[in-house]
């Protein structure tokens, strides 16, 4: 192993074009502790904010953006027992955005072996963001009607994807066919374009997954079934919705915030089952697989966060350092 990697490293705070290249020493192992090489790096909404100042974690600059990644174990710290030099591994961590990353043992999943890189790449994040919203915190049950907001995006087609396999019966709203035709095919029962009038007269959901914000929110609270679970995911679409208290009151609605990481983090009982629940998704899953719409360098990260901040993608952006 050489001594330096390379990673796109942000100096400081702005637009995805503050991002730089730039050669980094290698650190030692701490206990618990491997070292990965890395194959690719998912691209995801929160690394737009994170090199934006605008992310609810803040480290401290200079620092290398993102969240998760796919590779192969190049080196475990002594203690480290049930993985080896040379596994495949997929991880949610930070500083994804480099040629090689440390991250806990305990962080790690197995690569399927019928998965690609990119594939394994685009997982993690859009995954346990589904898993934690869907069936922890909005407690989603078979024969209920979810309705995904923004389902052509990484974030939107996991939780159709999660939903169909909880036995929902999953409403995608996604704004072109493209993406509506992803939604199709990721299990959505019927598939709605945002900007036809009155769409959400024609539906009633018990849950609502919402990574989107903006006018669709404010056009889907109508959607909501009495008693149903409004999921704040986040807010790609720019604009913070005002909440209608009055809807919530008259329908006994509850609206439930998610951070898929804070949970797992603060609550030991969310990241147990959380981790179990990754686990299952990815062992025989043939149908739960991202669909991969595009792959970028390394050197490229700027252009790709500048492809998802335009919402054109239908499914999840990826980078290749090697």
């Amino acid at each position: 192993m050489t001594e330096a990697y390379r990673a796109m490293l942000v100096r400081r705070l702005g637009p995805p074009e503050a991002l730089e290249l730039a050669e980094l020493p290698r650190q030692p192992l701490k206990a618990g502790e491997v070292r990965i090489g890395v194959r690719t790096v998912g691209v995801n909404f929160p690394d737009l904010l994170q090199v934006a100042g605008q992310y609810q974690h803040k480290p401290p600059l200079p620092f290398v953006p993102g969240f998760e990644a796919a590779g192969e174990i190049i080196e475990t710290a002594p203690d480290v027992t049930g993985w080896r030099t040379g596994d495949a591994v997929l991880l949610r961590a930070a500083s994804s955005y480099a040629e090689e990353l440390v991250a806990p043992a305990a962080a790690l999943w197995p690569k399927p072996a019928d998965w690609s890189w990119e594939e394994a790449a685009g997982f993690p994040v859009c995954a346990s963001t589904a898993w934690i919203a869907l069936l922890w915190r909005g407690r989603l049950r078979p024969g209920e009607t979810l309705l995904v907001l923004g389902a052509g995006g990484g974030t939107g087609l996991a939780a159709v994807t999660l939903g169909t396999r909880s036995g929902a019966q999953v409403i995608a709203v996604a704004s072109s066919a493209e993406k509506r035709a992803a939604a199709q095919k990721a299990g959505a029962a019927l598939c709605i374009d945002p900007a036809a009038e009155g769409w959400e007269k024609s539906v009633q959901a018990d849950v609502v997954f919402d990574p989107v914000g903006g006018e669709v929110s404010s056009t889907a609270w109508r959607a909501l079934k009495p008693g149903g679970r409004w999921l704040v995911i986040g807010f790609a679409g720019g604009a913070i919705p005002r909440l209608p208290a009055n809807r919530l009151l008259l329908r006994e609605a509850e609206l439930i915030g998610v951070r898929a990481g804070e949970q797992a983090r603060r609550v030991p009982a969310a990241a147990k089952a959380l981790d179990h629940g990754m686990k299952e998704w990815l062992v025989g899953s043939e149908g739960g697989r991202p669909l991969i719409a595009r792959v970028y360098r390394l050197d490229e990260a700027a252009a790709a966060l500048r492809q998802l901040a335009n919402r054109k993608a239908a499914g999840k952006l990826v980078l290749q350092p090697r």
